[in-house]
């Protein structure tokens, strides 16, 4: 006799039925993005099936959140990609490789009747083992400008090697540390504007200081001002219509409409005179400004943007030291913006504004040409990933060498650490190190290189102390990844490895999965829950 416990339209999988589904869900996510790893990773094309949108990318994060998975595993593995994501901004895609192949280890282990706190143990101490050798391997040339500034250019490049910026990685990785540089510490990436323009080459985008604004300057209004006094605003300045939803006014003469209308006007020309007795040159609104508001304005020689877009206006005024206002009756509080210039540029077919010499002086923007709209979101994409993991490394100023060379040097010490460990945990230690081998090991593959003899090589080389060496893909080689100027940042490995191996223990204590349709409630009269 089977008893109901469950509720209608409740599943429950069970030990080896829920273990397995974890499993399965984690190594399809860890497969489905390992092909994007590394210098000679593919990219994915992903299109929308509802509006017919196309994405091309190679970032983990944004192929994994763009794609709808059912698999409780497979969300763990998206989420820890989106958290890498936000803190470091690189390495999306090597932590969701490294979780599923931790995992993919695990299930061998579990075929082997070795318990799942048995292999959490021995993770735990394998990993332990893998961040402190991690940690000694690393250098910091923070007190050295010129090689600190060379370990940010070779970071850069590093990161960008693997993306679609990468043919001209020199040129971007220069133009991410003189962004990166300019923020003097902070790592608020506000201050660094990126602006698309189609058309032109990607090796024509540049990087320039200042604020670029995507609006043009009123009619009849100075299209160049210096020592401008900007007050930023977002408030109506459209009414010289009446408002209301649904309001009627009835007049009995046509001279009343007239007499409405002026003094519509009239409201509006001492919102004007309000604006104006803040002693500005500039007026930016993140509103439409009609064209009598627009006209006094011009007569009083003030330039007037409108509609600046929200993003843009929250950037501007962080930019230029000002605040936004709403209400202009107290003048000696309102905060304005400064900068020395405001003048019309041209970008391809497009005209822009430029706000040079700006209060907040760290602020630039870099525009990025390309041929298409895919190509531009894509570049952003990757610029973005360098420019993090940038200002990320100007704070965490420690460096570690890529190429796979971390991960062998981490392998070699979790191996060391699986000899002292006896028991069935000595087994869990030894499959992280492989799981570890893995990253160069996928690395080597996705170049369309023999992996098994590559890998054999470099373990041999920094098993026996070469503590340097490295995948050089393009010659399918083992070189010095310090001379050859590939570099890591210390904080993005670290996240990695740590993130990795958190996700794979939490999907080891599953046991257990129900599944469960959401409650609805029950509705009784008046559409209330009872």
């Amino acid at each position: 006799m089977s008893v109901q416990i469950f509720g209608d339209q409740v599943t429950e999988e069970r030990a080896e039925n829920a273990r397995l589904s974890a499993f399965v869900g984690a190594i399809a996510v860890g497969d489905l993005v390992k092909t994007t790893l590394g210098p000679k990773g593919m990219d994915k094309l992903l299109q929308s099936a509802s509006t017919g949108d196309v994405l091309v990318t190679n970032d983990g994060a944004t192929i994994l959140k763009s794609i709808a998975l059912d698999n409780a595993a497979a969300k763990v593995l998206v989420n820890i990609s989106k958290v890498q994501d936000d803190e470091v901004g690189d390495g999306t895609t090597s932590v969701t490789v490294l979780a599923a192949e931790l995992l993919r280890e695990a299930e061998k282990l579990v075929d082997r009747k070795i318990h799942p706190q048995t292999i959490i143990e021995g993770y735990r101490i394998a990993s332990n083992a893998a961040l402190t050798a991690l940690k000694n391997s690393t250098v910091d040339n923070s007190k050295n400008a010129t090689a600190f500034r060379k370990d940010l250019i070779a970071i850069a490049r590093t990161t960008l090697s693997s993306k679609i910026l990468s043919q001209d990685k020199d040129h971007f990785a220069e133009l991410a540390v003189d962004a990166v540089l300019r923020l003097k510490g902070s790592t608020n990436l506000d201050h660094i504007q990126i602006i698309k323009k189609a058309g032109g080459r990607l090796v024509d985008s540049y990087l320039d200081e200042g604020f670029i604004l995507d609006k043009k300057i009123g009619v009849n209004q100075p299209k160049r001002l210096e020592n401008a006094k900007i007050l930023i605003a977002n408030t109506p300045m459209d009414t010289d219509k009446v408002k209301i939803f649904g309001a009627r006014v009835k007049v009995d003469a046509t001279s009343k409409l007239a007499e409405l209308e002026r003094a519509e006007r009239d409201k509006m020309k001492a919102k004007v005179e309000k604006i104006k007795a803040h002693g500005i040159n500039c007026f930016v609104n993140r509103q439409l400004i009609y064209n009598w508001p627009e006209q006094l304005f011009a007569d009083a020689g003030i330039v007037s943007i409108e509609h600046a877009d929200f993003d843009g206006i929250e950037r501007l005024a962080l930019v230029t030291g000002g605040e936004i206002a709403s209400t202009f009756d107290h003048p000696e509080l309102v905060k304005l913006g400064h900068c020395d210039l405001i003048e019309e540029i041209i970008i391809g077919e497009d005209t822009l504004l430029k706000f040079s010499g700006v209060a907040a002086g760290e602020a630039c923007t870099i525009v990025l040409r390309g041929a298409t709209e895919q190509l531009l979101d894509e570049a952003e994409r990757s610029l973005h990933d360098a420019l993090s993991v940038l200002s990320q490394t100007v704070v965490e100023t420690r460096t570690v060498l890529g190429g796979g060379c971390s991960e062998m040097i981490m392998s070699k010490a979790v191996d060391n650490a699986a000899q002292n460990e006896d028991g069935k945990r000595a087994l869990a230690i030894e499959a992280f190190a492989r799981a570890l081998r893995q990253l160069p090991t996928i690395l080597v593959d996705n170049a369309g290189l023999d992996s098994s003899e590559l890998i054999a090589k470099l373990r041999s080389a920094i098993y026996n102390g070469m503590s340097t060496s490295g995948l050089d893909l393009d010659n399918g080689r083992i070189i010095d990844m310090r001379e050859a100027g590939v570099v890591e940042s210390y904080k993005l490995k670290k996240a990695v490895v740590s993130s990795a191996a958190e996700a794979a223990e939490l999907l080891l204590r599953v046991d257990n999965i129900i599944r469960a349709k959401p409650r609805t409630a029950n509705r009784g009269q008046g559409g209330m829950p009872f």
